[in-house]
């Protein structure tokens, strides 16, 4: 079942980029439950193997090219992040935590534990997001956040939504705007 679910979280992983169109330097947050992949209700069945297939399903095709992993704890510690030192925000402010697979959730606990430099951070605004099982990252996305259909609708058992983000439109009816593509 691992080689399934890193196999899901992959193929995942890769259309979200393709779709986001994310270039080295982006953040893609991630909020995963791997109760709801067990089929278990979340909070209720936390499985540090669950979780250790999806991010390295996840990271491999992030590290691939060069897109920053932003883990996203349960609501045990306010869905803080944990991510590469290399990848803090300008200004971000890093706090003490150290995630457990029941107080910040399995696959904050494996980032922490995978990742080169991991910090903790109350929150970020990225570029894009992976939300499996209904974990609530909408938080953690630039303003402007875009649906991203993609061909896989679950990983394991559990929902998964995605979002890509883009620029605010904003002067009105006068105003001309430049194409996404220029902006990103």
């Amino acid at each position: 079942m691992e080689k399934e679910l890193e196999a899901q979280a992959r193929q995942a992983a890769q259309e979200l980029l393709d779709a986001a169109k994310l270039k080295p330097g982006d953040l893609l947050v991630v909020g995963c439950s791997s109760s709801e992949i067990l089929g278990q209700r979340i909070g209720r069945g936390s499985s540090m193997e669950a979780a250790g297939a999806v991010y390295d399903g996840i990271a491999s095709v992030l590290e691939e090219h060069g897109v920053f992993l932003a883990a996203q704890c349960c609501e045990h510690l306010n869905r803080a992040i944990v991510l590469e030192r290399a990848a803090l925000p300008l200004g971000a402010e890093v706090v003490n935590v150290l995630p457990q697979p029941h107080a910040g959730g399995s696959f904050a606990t494996t980032a922490w534990q995978r990742m080169k430099d991991p910090v903790a951070v109350e929150e970020i605004r990225a570029d894009a997001g992976m939300d499996i099982g209904d974990t609530l990252i909408g938080m953690h996305l630039k303003r402007v956040a875009v649906p991203v259909r993609l061909s896989i609708r679950r990983i394991g058992q559990a929902n998964l939504v995605c979002a890509r983000t883009r620029p605010k439109f904003i002067g009105g009816s006068r105003a001309v705007y430049a194409p996404e593509e220029e902006l990103r």
